[in-house]
């Protein structure tokens, strides 16, 4: 069987606060831990009105205390927006309150607008393009100062101990998430487990897993190559109430690729209120072609040939179902259902 784990960008809906929306990922967390899932991973967006995950370490924290096995993590932490020490002393601090169970994924990508990403880093545009530039650096630096050891640093005569925190006993997991080979490359060449973003476009996976699997260096941490792969699904008792269910979620997606406006996450009854226009229709259904959306048994068998096509034993599913008008909106039922529907 394959282990299946989450993805979650906490979706903020038309009938929903940020506080509503948090503990309806809070919630979804729980089921997914009872249920077995292998992890649960928070994503970092910013300035967007459908998506509340935009600090990973505040959420993990939240999570990690409301669950009891489930590994926790970032799915990820935009390293070109924050100082590469405060990202390993939150990784750090979070590895400490749950041993063993932390995961910090970590992109190149700002996961914003040019604005946004310019007040992130300060007001300042040329320091937000260095920190990109210098990203694989930044990686180091991340990974160097979570160990154990730490490092020692000499800043003219003098040498000093640095270390993400005074005694750690253990070190969270490190992943590189990417969309594009620039990943894939750093992630084999450091001995590094690595993400490709399938669920964001479903195209190139095969290319960039193929990359990193045959240019890996083996590391002590990790002397094989170790990947899986991500997918957008929703599922339902019936495969046409699961395309209701993933409307809302279509359309969210041809607004943010056709840059018009971005709302709220729409209720069902309101996507399928939403004319759409013949070209909006077809790139909806360009995009849910590539997502795991069906009955349960549909899904399962979908899920299965994506993991052998791609050659992982672990998919992380990104539960995409919209809710429906008079849902608890402290709840994210059809999105929990998803989750229960794929392991049967």
């Amino acid at each position: 069987m394959t282990a299946l784990s989450v993805l979650d960008l906490v979706p903020v809906r038309s009938d929903q606060t940020t506080g509503d929306a948090i503990a309806a990922s809070r919630g979804l967390a729980q089921v997914a831990d009872e249920l077995g899932y292998r992890r649960y991973w928070v994503a970092e967006h910013h300035n967007m009105p459908a998506v509340a995950a935009t600090n990973p370490p505040v959420l993990i924290a939240m999570l990690a205390a409301a669950t009891e096995r489930i590994r926790v993590g970032s799915g990820g932490v935009m390293l070109p927006n924050h100082a590469p020490l405060v990202v390993a002393e939150q990784f750090a601090l979070l590895e400490a309150a749950h041993p063993g169970r932390i995961d910090l994924g970590i992109g190149r990508a700002p996961g914003t607008d040019p604005l946004t990403r310019y007040v992130l880093r300060g007001g300042s545009a040329e320091s937000a393009d260095e920190a990109v530039s210098r990203f694989a650096e930044y990686v180091e630096d991340v990974r160097t100062l979570m160990t154990t050891e730490g490092v020692e640093l000499q800043i003219g005569p003098r040498r000093q101990p640095l270390r993400a925190t005074p005694s750690a006993r253990s070190v969270a997991d490190m992943w590189l998430l990417g969309s594009s080979d620039y990943s894939a490359r750093l992630a084999a060449e450091k001995g590094l487990p690595y993400v490709f973003a399938h669920h964001f476009s479903g195209e190139g996976t095969g290319v960039a897993l193929d990359l990193y699997r045959s240019s890996y260096r083996p590391s002590p941490e990790h002397p094989e190559p170790r990947t899986f792969l991500t997918v957008n699904a929703v599922v339902a008792e019936t495969e046409e109430e699961a395309h209701r269910r993933a409307l809302p979620n279509v359309q969210q997606m041809i607004a943010l690729r056709t840059g018009a406006p971005l709302h709220p996450q729409r209720l069902v009854e309101q996507a399928e209120a939403v004319e759409m226009t013949p070209d909006q229709r077809s790139l909806g259904h360009a995009m849910a072609a590539r997502w795991i959306v069906g009955s349960p048994a549909q899904a399962r068998t979908r899920l299965e040939e994506l993991a052998q096509e791609y050659g992982v034993d672990e998919v992380m599913v990104h539960p995409v179902a919209g809710a429906a008008t008079g849902t608890d909106v402290r709840t994210s039922p059809a999105r929990e259902e998803t989750l229960r529907l794929l392991v049967g």
